[in-house]
């Protein structure tokens, strides 16, 4: 059976504040109420930790609580407990809501829809912090984000143009770029793969190899995409394949020309080349390496892509 721990004892009555700021603490934590003073979550270093520290402020406030260790007298009773934290309606809830983005497929803006499913999967991580004995409905909640995030995916390279020039596809093919992988040359591919083709093949060629037939080059000289005195090639292929003159992938833009070609200085790019260069370190492999970067730039985007709150006055 599980180990637990419980709060007990009297929550501050003279000062309201301090009562309501207990209150949602414990939400925080994600306790589960046994009656009215008497609080439970399992062992862990972190909740001993923290209901210790709420227990001092409790007490420092005029309440007075215990934390105390506590074994359930029976499988039944431990049963009890864990349906204490049962997240389940909460996951049901979430996917309600994500399934329902599809109502917008094909008459909204992809960008809107993504922001919600953003905000979605953050309500997620939120939940699953706090789900100490995952159900079912968990892994439900992680496919149906999943499959949202693939369809809005599909619904952006569904908008993008799919030729370079007359009579030529870009949708399963091979892109090839020179090594060393820079940062032009990683969000370059990451571009493609999220925006114009997600079964892109990367082929990662010797310092002054040639691409093979049929293959679509960029980030070099001569490449279909090249940088020019203008534009890294990032900045090329977006304009070049109209994904967007404005908005997170040109903000995204800005940090990868001034790490490339310097210009305008960009707060971000600092810590991005930092981010860039210990993953060069980590990368066992060039695939690898990508990866690391995709995560990176899919993180840009999510940040750049929320709407702005707009600040009281």
């Amino acid at each position: 059976m599980e180990s637990w721990l419980a709060m007990v004892g009297q929550l501050p009555t003279e000062d309201p504040s301090a009562r309501m700021r207990a209150l949602r603490t414990l939400e925080a934590l994600g306790a589960g109420v046994l009656r009215e003073g008497a609080y439970v979550l399992p062992d862990t270093p972190g909740n001993r930790a923290a209901f210790e520290a709420l227990g001092t402020d409790i007490g420092a406030s005029g309440g007075t609580v215990h934390v105390l260790h506590v074994t359930a007298s029976s499988p039944g009773q431990d049963e009890a407990f864990k349906r204490l934290f049962d997240r389940s309606t909460r996951y049901e809830d979430l996917v309600k809501i994500v399934e329902s983005l599809r109502i917008g497929f094909g008459h909204s803006d992809p960008a809107a829809i993504a922001r919600v499913l953003l905000k979605q999967r953050r309500d997620f991580e939120a939940i699953a912090a706090l789900d100490f004995f995952p159900t079912p409905a968990k892994a439900h909640a992680q496919q149906a984000i999943a499959a949202a995030d693939e369809a809005i995916r599909q619904l952006y390279f569904s908008q993008a143009p799919t030729y370079v020039g007359p009579g030529e596809k870009l949708h399963g093919r091979t892109w090839a770029t020179r090594k060393p992988l820079s940062a032009d040359r990683l969000a370059s591919a990451w571009l493609v793969r999220r925006f114009v083709d997600p079964e892109a093949k990367m082929l990662w060629l010797d310092e002054r190899g040639a691409p093979p037939a049929g293959a679509i080059a960029f980030g070099y000289d001569g490449a279909h995409f090249a940088p020019s005195e203008l534009r890294v090639t990032y900045e090329q292929i977006v304009a070049q394949l109209q994904l967007g003159a404005g908005g997170a992938l040109a903000k995204i833009g800005n940090i990868v020309h001034f790490l490339e070609a310097r210009g305008e200085a960009v707060p971000e790019a600092a810590g991005v080349q930092t981010v860039l260069q210990g993953a060069v370190r980590r990368a066992r492999s060039d695939d690898e390496l990508l990866a690391e970067a995709e995560k990176t730039f899919d993180l840009l985007y999510e940040a750049y892509d929320e709407p702005q709150q707009s600040g009281s006055t």
